[in-house]
């Protein structure tokens, strides 16, 4: 089962960027983020036509989170636990079933910046909740993982030039030590699991000719439950559709499961 995420940054802006890459890639099931529109307002009819099931947590013009998949979605369920009142569209779950069941987390993790102030404290609060969601996936003993755009560069060789980000909030030590909390819990970070080294990156900002000079960062990520990570049997970056017409600034990055 090939399982995507992609952080498209409007689907609107992608409509045709984003079906093309499915007609080349042929993922099952695609994690996306940013889609930037409500749900009544997304195009499914693009996805239906080619055979996937939609499920949208959607936000005006922010942030909004989607499933896409060609199995059927059960129990599907909307933002992240822990705060009633937090209505940012940046958690959605649903369970496929392949060969046996998967349960799929889709997020699109706080951004923080500046720092300090209150978009920080929100991430660090989100990623306390986000510890407690991942720590109960746990106790399932069942294939789950939690894919998306974390916002976090984990080490210094997910970024280009990392001295460029040390006071930002996808770098700075409170955010990589609250994402590497999570991993401790009993976690696998999918791509890390099959290929080391720098020089891989999932995004590349729009300003200052950063494709061109792939000044990039690693921030998009698959985190899997030891029941997944049995089943891991590829994890790549689909770097090259960041030079496509109209890109989104974040690549796919994807994993292949034997289920």
């Amino acid at each position: 089962m090939k399982i995507a995420t992609f952080n498209i940054n409007g689907i609107k802006a992608r409509a045709q960027a984003l079906p093309a890459w499915l007609d080349e890639a042929r993922p099952d099931v695609v994690l996306l983020q940013e889609i930037k529109s409500i749900d009544g307002n997304f195009p499914r009819e693009l996805f239906e036509d080619r055979g996937y099931n939609v499920e949208t947590h959607g936000q005006k013009s922010f942030n909004g989170v989607a499933i896409l998949s060609k199995l059927p979605l059960e129990d599907v369920t909307r933002g992240l636990p822990g705060d009633a009142d937090d209505d940012q569209a940046r958690w959605i779950e649903a369970t496929v079933i392949g060969k046996q069941a998967l349960r799929l987390c889709g997020l699109y993790l706080p951004n923080g910046n500046p720092v300090p102030g209150p978009k920080y404290d929100y991430k660090l609060a989100w990623m306390d909740r986000l510890h407690a969601r991942a720590a109960d996936l746990l106790t399932q003993e069942q294939p789950a993982l939690m894919a998306g755009d974390y916002n976090i560069i984990p080490q210094p060789e997910d970024a280009k030039r990392p001295e460029a980000w040390r006071e930002d909030a996808l770098f700075r030590p409170q955010s990589r030590a609250a994402y590497q909390r999570i991993l401790n819990l009993g976690f696998t970070e999918a791509f890390r699991a099959r290929t080391r080294g720098p020089g891989h990156y999932s995004f590349w900002d729009y300003q200052a000719g950063a494709w061109n000079k792939n000044d990039g960062i690693r921030i998009d990520h698959f985190l899997l439950t030891p029941q997944a990570a049995d089943l891991l049997q590829d994890c790549q970056i689909d770097k090259h559709v960041r030079g496509h017409e109209k890109p989104s600034d974040h690549v796919p990055v994807w994993i292949d499961l034997d289920l």
